[in-house]
């Protein structure tokens, strides 16, 4: 059963926050779909939540202008990427952001934003925000595109020198042959397993909703909270999640590494999409 692992019944695959720990960081991510022309219902949620880090995934230059004068009062540092293409993509953070780059990994349409932030320890964490695009045919006849920068992204995490934080709309479950081999080859952990779907989308459809927009972590963390925020007039719910970093405990809950099978797998995906589109 392809959920299983998303059910009570199994066991965590990320550790819950051992007591007292100073050290946590919160996230806040949401999809506002571009044509949403309410947006006082996600400023307001921003301003409650006040996360850490802010990820808007969809946003087009009207979602900057009518968010700019909240996320200007609350968050010193930023990348803004709006797009009227809806793969607009926003990232402010309260942490010092450094080594910041907006990257085109599959096409000069669809960026990614990688960046390092600072904790208030001092210690540094990799963090890539990424919308790839949906594996159908009138959204992308090249589905394979959306694989390929999902094998970048998880060989990158792979190789950081940094634990990493991998965020965004992935428009994938976490459950496909896709998202299973990201997670194998980046070793980034699920914090959904063991504890629930947290469907994000479709906040339009009562019946059928699935989990695309997700939180991939390195071992160094361990999960505080993690809920589905309340509906903000967008297809897609915003997803709100609190981690404690706690790396001395990593070898709890690590991954194995990547087989030689998995990686030439993720390896031959990106040297045939590099071959097709050189």
């Amino acid at each position: 059963m392809k959920i299983y692992p998303y059910t009570a019944f199994a066991s965590y695959e990320v550790l819950d926050s051992s007591p007292n720990i100073q050290n946590s960081l919160t996230l806040h991510t949401s999809n506002v779909l571009q044509k949403n022309k309410k947006p006082q219902f996600l400023i307001d949620q921003i301003k409650d939540l006040d996360a850490d880090i802010l990820l808007l995934t969809e946003a087009n230059s009207g979602w900057l202008e009518a968010i700019s004068p909240t996320v200007k009062k609350a968050y010193q540092f930023k990348e803004e990427v709006p797009l009227d293409n809806t793969y607009g993509m926003l990232l402010y953070s309260k942490l010092p952001m450094f080594d910041t780059q907006v990257k085109y990994l599959v096409s000069d349409s669809i960026p990614s934003i990688h960046t390092k932030i600072r904790l208030p320890n001092q210690d540094i964490v990799q963090i890539y925000a990424i919308h790839p695009t949906p594996p159908m045919p009138q959204e992308n006849p090249k589905s394979s595109d959306r694989d390929t920068e999902m094998m970048m992204v998880a060989k990158m995490a792979l190789e950081s020198e940094y634990p990493v934080i991998v965020i965004g709309d992935f428009n994938d479950v976490a459950w496909s042959v896709t998202s299973k081999l990201f997670q194998r080859v980046s070793r980034l952990l699920d914090v959904r397993k063991g504890r629930g779907l947290f469907n994000t989308y479709n906040a339009d459809n009562i019946l059928l909703r699935w989990p695309l927009d997700h939180i991939f972590i390195s071992s160094d963390f361990r999960l505080k909270t993690i809920e589905r925020c309340d509906d903000v007039n967008s297809d897609h719910f915003p997803l709100f999640t609190e981690l404690t970093f706690e790396p001395s405990k990593k070898e709890q809950q690590q991954l194995p590494k990547p087989s030689k099978e998995d990686l030439k797998n993720a390896e031959d995906q990106i040297k045939t999409f590099n071959e097709r589109n050189k």
